[in-house]
């Protein structure tokens, strides 16, 4: 019974630095793509607002990939319970709802239409 509680000990320990991680991805990223922009401004390297909304997008969207990886984690292993899957299920939508929002904003159209977009 003992080992059965290390593992799912590490397993938490391994969700929880997962999260941290998607955690640390959003908010380092936010400083880093502001100060980039700012750079670029100077520099005249192109649209630097523009530039600066695909690298948040893109970091938003990986910090969001890690937090629900981490959730999957934490629910199916740690705490299987049927309220816990219906929450998980929720989470999971409203986050890729929130994915799909940031593809349009960066791409112009839906991610089932960029391969379409891109070939034009």
């Amino acid at each position: 019974m003992e080992h059965h509680k290390t593992i799912f000990h590490l397993i938490e320990l391994i969700a929880i630095g997962i999260e941290i991680l998607g955690v640390a991805v959003i908010g380092f990223s936010f400083p880093f793509g502001i100060i980039r922009s700012i750079f670029h401004h100077f520099q005249k390297k192109g649209d630097a607002f523009k530039e600066l909304k695909i690298y948040i997008g893109k970091s938003l969207q990986l910090g969001l990939e890690f937090l629900i990886a981490a959730d999957v984690i934490k629910t199916v292993t740690i705490e299987p319970t049927m309220n816990g899957l219906l929450s998980l299920g929720l989470l999971i939508l409203v986050r890729t709802i929130l994915s799909w929002s940031i593809i349009l904003e960066i791409e112009g159209c839906w991610p089932w239409n960029i391969s379409k977009n891109r070939k034009e």
